[in-house]
């Protein structure tokens, strides 16, 4: 088994009272159960209680956390951080219903209230006709109008909302206020946190039949209330996002061709948003993600287009 080659993981499939069958429909998946909805697939994951497990090659079986504590210069590079967990959180989410608003802590935040920050950005995959995000405060809506649109039930009315379509990005800094709206498949990346404030969750109940928890002081604590109706991302190239947690860019192939991902001693996750690639001896398809470890030399990290395809590449800043 050539050392270097692609690592594959294992997905975590995650029910949500928002989620449905998408996964299944659009990229093959097979869900673990029947008729219930998965709004989440855990792509790579390194936590106490959610770990991703590689699949096939020479670190079969092994955890994404085992890689990192393990063999962190051969599969993640020079550029790796410190720091007991690998950093990043990647994930398909699949809204059939509108997730509720809510909010990340900020770095200075975060701790005081006993929770992680989470800075993200999310790639728009596939977008039904009309559907939206819901990101930031509207022109005019001061603290003051939002605390008192909460008492009065009229939260949704305060948020921006923006309509969404397939190849559009944003970024979601810790602090803005936010909620996916339905009909939308995101590919997700973000810090490697599950800190989540809900202030609003329209009035609906949970997979158990009872109302969700709300976070509203702890929310209060962390919106930006000057993050007023920020517009969808504009790509610099092909960067998309270059912020201190990560850089992700998008990457466009023709049938037949062929580059380096990246240069060596450099990693990759790399995610197949259209079409088909192969990565030394792997072919990968929509909806596939993969790391490309900084030990591959220059043949085990060609990418190679099979048809015309998109790829999202996200490596350290």
């Amino acid at each position: 088994m050539a050392m270097g080659e692609a690592i594959k993981l294992v997905p975590l499939y995650m029910e949500r009272v928002w989620g449905g069958r998408n996964l299944e429909t659009e990229y093959g998946r097979r869900l673990p159960e029947a008729d219930r909805p998965y709004g989440e697939s855990w792509e790579v994951v390194d936590r106490e209680r959610e770990q991703s497990v590689v699949e096939g090659g020479e670190f079969d079986g092994r955890t994404l956390h085992e890689l990192w504590e393990g063999h962190r210069a051969e599969v993640f590079g020079a550029a790796a951080p410190g720091g007991d967990r690998f950093p990043l959180l990647v994930k398909i989410l699949d809204a059939r219903d509108d997730l509720s608003i809510q909010v990340h802590p900020p770095a200075g935040v975060a701790a005081e209230l006993g929770g992680e920050a989470k800075t993200e950005m999310w790639y728009i995959a596939s977008a039904e006709p009309g559907a939206a995000l819901y990101v930031g405060l509207k022109e005019g809506v001061t603290r003051e109008d939002f605390e008192r649109g909460i008492a009065e039930g009229a939260t949704e009315s305060q948020v921006h909302r923006i309509e969404a379509v397939a190849g559009e990005f944003i970024f979601i800094p810790s602090g803005r206020l936010h909620a996916i709206g339905a009909g939308l498949l995101i590919f997700e990346i973000q810090q490697n946190s599950d800190t989540t404030y809900r202030v609003f969750d329209w009035n609906r109940v949970g997979l158990d039949g009872k109302p969700r928890d709300l976070h509203v002081a702890e929310s209060l604590r962390c919106i930006d209330f000057d993050d007023v109706e920020p517009a969808m991302g504009t790509a610099d190239g092909k960067t998309l996002v270059d912020c201190p947690e990560f850089r992700v860019e998008r990457w466009e192939f023709e049938a037949g061709s062929s580059r380096p991902c990246g240069e060596e001693g450099s990693f990759s996750i790399i995610a197949v948003v259209e079409g088909e690639v192969s990565c030394g001896s792997y072919a990968f398809g929509k909806g596939d993600f993969f790391i490309v470890p900084a030990s591959a030399d220059l043949v085990e990290r060609s990418l190679s287009a099979i048809t015309r395809a998109t790829l999202l590449r996200t490596t350290f800043p």
